[in-house]
């Protein structure tokens, strides 16, 4: 009976309290108060969620605007050359009227394959080293060393290997040491970073149990490695490789400085080479007319060919969630 009477009582206090509570400032109010949402609050929450929208519309519409740019500039030498006589061309003479691009795009990836075959086993290296064998100690030094390597620009890799790799293959392969394997062993290092990276985060990211339970068998260090870790992580390698693929293809200044830059496709890793990025930079300063037309229709062809990598990166991002 007696708590029958009380009820309606503590009932009123707590909505006196309730009251009390929202009509004091914030600063007032103690920290485990219960407090409905001020109208300051919930404009700077819409605000600040208008300020992100923005950002991803931005960009999200940059891109689109440089697709659309590039397109329209570039479209016109498909309608008068033809699309497929512009892909399928082995001649580079637009002061002659020939427009035919398909010896840069197979430069192009010529020179992202060499990169991979140099550069990938050293980068897959560098992540098992710094994921499962460096001390904390070794890691934290070579760590910011790999990740040093993607500031660096690319004029001074191009600088690199016109004056100390170059000498040293032209020597030994009696040429002028500039081609396809100076400029693989210049873009092997520069993807180095990225696909170390991100292989190595992979790794990390392995459930510690994979590892006990590789131990527990009675495996090695390395067979853990070579035979449980790197199938675990293989989506996450496959993504590094994609993304050093991009990086590799789309380079430039390093490009131009070593690869001798002959429209031709190279008969050996010696000869000199034009792919698709060099002849843009090289020829976009002082082309005119239907020349600097083709040139957008190259940057349309790379623009291509860097999106189907993202898009592979997605769809593979999608296999390995379904897989987990």
């Amino acid at each position: 009976m007696s708590a029958a009477k009380t009820t309606p009582q503590a009932a009123g206090d707590t909505q006196d309290r309730a009251a009390a509570a929202a009509s004091e400032p914030d600063a007032a109010r103690a920290p485990g108060d219960l407090r409905l949402i001020t109208r300051a609050t919930y404009l700077k929450e819409k605000a600040l969620q208008n300020v992100f929208l923005a950002c991803a519309f931005v960009a999200v519409a940059g891109v689109l605007l440089i697709f659309l740019f590039v397109g329209l500039r570039g479209w016109p030498i498909f309608a008068k050359v033809g699309l497929w006589r512009f892909l399928t061309g082995t001649r580079w003479l637009p002061s002659q009227g020939f427009f035919g691009v398909a010896t840069m795009i197979v430069n192009s990836f010529l020179v992202m394959l060499g990169a991979l075959v140099f550069g990938t086993p050293l980068a897959l290296g560098t992540a098992v080293f710094l994921s499962e064998v460096a001390s904390p100690r070794v890691r934290a030094v070579v760590r910011p060393a790999v990740e040093l390597l993607a500031g660096i620009p690319s004029v001074i890799y191009g600088f690199f290997g016109l004056i100390v790799l170059r000498p040293f293959i032209a020597a030994w392969s009696n040429s002028l040491g500039l081609g396809l394997l100076t400029v693989s062993l210049v873009l092997a290092v520069m993807i180095v970073p990225t696909i170390a990276a991100i292989s190595e985060d992979a790794m990390r990211s392995l459930s510690p149990g994979i590892r006990e339970a590789s131990y527990a068998m009675g495996a090695t260090t390395w067979q853990t490695i070579w035979r449980v870790l790197l199938p675990a992580a293989k989506i996450g390698i496959i993504d590094a490789v994609i993304l050093g693929m991009g990086r590799a293809i789309g380079e430039t200044m390093a490009v131009v400085m070593v690869a001798g830059n002959a429209p031709v496709v190279p008969h050996s890793l010696f000869q000199p080479l034009l792919t698709v990025t060099a002849a843009i930079v090289m020829d976009m300063s002082y082309a005119s007319g239907d020349h600097r037309t083709a040139l957008f229709g190259l940057a349309i062809i790379l623009f291509v060919i860097s999106m189907s990598f993202v898009a592979a990166l997605r769809l593979l991002s999608r296999i390995g969630g379904g897989e987990e």
